[in-house]
């Protein structure tokens, strides 16, 4: 293709764009005349918005502006991510994968399908831009929905957004990644607007022979490429498998840990009640479950208990009660861990008889069960503790354990709270209480950027480890001062630049670290230099301003002007 057949990309039609420089793109005369300022171009956009009723309306919006306009996109994502993130990820991504084949209009990531086994290093050449980041999904478990098979592309998409509108991690440098292994669900099945393939979902050794084939490709096209897994309804096994021989985490398991775990440090001060004295009932013992108490275990640990009394402060429940070696039912791996064996011979086979039993200082829920944790449970929480830590976990809100408002109603203001779905803030007594939302978009966006700066080679469990403490030094004064867990979403930015200078010092102290320019800089030295490695859209038609007049002038003054363009 020729200089002048050349096609602009998403980032060249923006409206704030100067004429020389569009004519420099050769986009002149394609948008509208008007060299618009920026604010003005997000008042059309809040406008556009707000005459859009639901959420699945909005999403499709925001979708076709990223695509389109995709610097105007992140300065909204950015200048209003409190009330964009939920709009582009969780809760509102649900209800996109749900309808992804039905609202499907424009290509976003890659799909690669089971009957591209042995052909994967072809297909990536097809991706045209260099790689920092993927977040790659099966689809086979999406948020609390199940099997959604390649509708599941919208986490990918959302997730990659909060790399960039959060870290400043490259749009064009993140890649959305699909893997079609079929799906159990019938009903995609029969559906003729279904866009995967129609096969049933491929077996366990299928797919690691698969997931072996991505690995190597993706590393051998993109060498040191940082590969996050998400959603993946069984997540252990590629984790453990790939986790020292490549760049990688799982958010669901290790993401989920570290901003539950920042959350909790902060509870548990808060609360007054030492880490020997707490006791954590968890409804829900899947991989996020599981994974959490595993980051807590290691605080306690650090807090100077040992690993057995660590482990000993936790009771797990599931769909059959507390989890026991003799309850008579053959445990998932991961569950054996934490489960008990001083019930006395004796099954509880609900949380509410496992909440009497135990008596919890902390009440954590990542079942997807919305409201179980009940009025009554609550008003006991509040019974036994002074400051009763509630950590209802799940999303979509609809799934949550229960409302902020009834937290804040059945323990009298005392809960120290925090959820997964946002809630409303709640005025209790006169007072204004704001609810903590223990969003992993406070970790995940800082850990990526962290890792892909230091140009770690593998991410450690203290890398994930640093993220966590990171995040629970990131409050101001102020926020400490009025009771918050986490910060104001709207600092995500500054959040993320702490926690991926915790992840950087991490890499470096394991040894897994290849940046040499920023070994042993002083914490303001490494704060500039992170900041610097940013993406900002703010800034972005400035760069390219700036770049084009300098280009301009400097053709000028060789006399090599020919053609309109310039």
């Amino acid at each position: 293709m020729s200089t002048s057949d050349r096609i602009p990309d998403a980032g060249e039609f923006d409206t704030s764009y100067s004429l020389a420089v569009r004519r420099y793109n050769r986009t002149y005369g394609l948008i509208p005349p008007a060299v618009e300022e920026q604010d003005i171009q997000l008042q059309r956009c809040l406008q556009q918005l707000a005459q859009k009723r639901e959420g699945i309306d909005k999403y499709l919006y925001l979708s076709g502006l990223r695509n389109s306009n995709v610097h105007l996109f992140y300065r909204l994502a950015t200048k209003h991510i409190k009330d964009i993130a939920p709009l582009i990820y969780t809760p509102t991504v649900g209800d996109a994968c749900l309808q992804w084949s039905h609202n499907y209009v424009q290509p976003e990531g890659l799909y690669l399908s089971y009957s591209d086994k042995g052909h994967v290093a072809s297909l990536l050449r097809n991706w045209p831009h260099y790689v920092e980041m993927t977040v790659v999904t099966d689809g086979s478990r999406i948020l609390g929905l199940g099997d959604l098979g390649i509708n599941g592309m919208g986490i990918p998409v959302g997730k990659l957004a909060l790399y960039t509108a959060c870290a400043g991690i490259r749009p064009k440098a993140t890649l959305p990644l699909m893997l079609d292994l079929g799906t159990g669900n019938k009903e995609l099945l029969e559906d003729p607007l279904y866009m995967g393939s129609r096969r049933e979902k491929v077996s366990a050794q299928e797919e690691q022979e698969f997931m072996d084939e991505v690995m190597i490709a993706l590393n051998e096209k993109w060498p040191g490429i940082v590969v996050q897994f998400e959603d993946f309804k069984n997540p252990f096994p590629a984790l453990e498998r790939y986790q020292h021989k490549y760049t990688c985490f799982n958010d669901d398991i290790q993401g989920t840990g570290s901003v539950v775990l920042a959350g909790i440090i902060n509870a548990v001060k808060k609360s007054g009640v030492p880490v020997k004295g707490q006791r954590a009932v968890f409804m829900g013992a899947g991989s996020a479950g599981v994974g959490v108490a595993k980051q807590i275990v290691e605080y306690f640990m650090r807090e100077g208990l040992t690993e057995d009394q660590a482990r000993e402060c936790f009771w797990l429940v599931d769909t059959k009660g507390l989890v026991t070696n003799d309850r008579g039912d053959k445990l998932a791996d991961h569950k054996i861990y934490f489960s008990r064996n001083d019930n006395g011979g004796k099954q509880y086979k609900t949380l509410a008889e496992v909440v009497d039993y135990v008596k919890p200082t902390i009440l954590m829920g990542l079942s997807t069960i919305g409201g179980i944790f009940s009025p009554d449970l609550l008003k006991k929480m509040a019974e036994w503790n002074k400051r009763p830590i509630i950590f209802p976990l799940s999303n979509p809100s609809a799934n949550s354990e229960c409302t902020f408002e009834d937290a804040v109603k059945y323990t009298k203001g005392t809960a120290l709270f925090a959820s997964g779905s946002p809630f409303p803030p709640v005025t209790y007594e006169g007072k204004t209480l704001q609810p903590g939302q223990g969003n992993n978009m406070y970790v995940f966006p800082g850990i990526g950027l962290g890792t892909i700066l230091s140009k770690a080679t593998v991410v450690t469990q203290s890398m994930i480890y640093a993220s966590a403490e990171a995040l629970s030094t990131a409050l101001t004064p102020s926020e400490t001062a009025q009771g918050w867990l986490y910060p104001e979403i709207g600092r995500i930015r500054d959040v993320s630049v702490i926690v991926a200078m915790g992840v950087i010092k991490a890499a470096e102290a394991a040894g897994v670290d290849r940046e040499t320019r920023i070994k042993g800089m002083k914490d303001d030295e490494l704060e500039k230099w992170v900041r610097s490695k940013m993406y900002d859209p703010h800034e972005e038609t400035q760069r390219v301003e700036k770049e084009v007049h300098s280009f301009i002038e400097d053709v000028a003054g060789k006399g090599q002007v020919h053609g309109s363009h310039l």
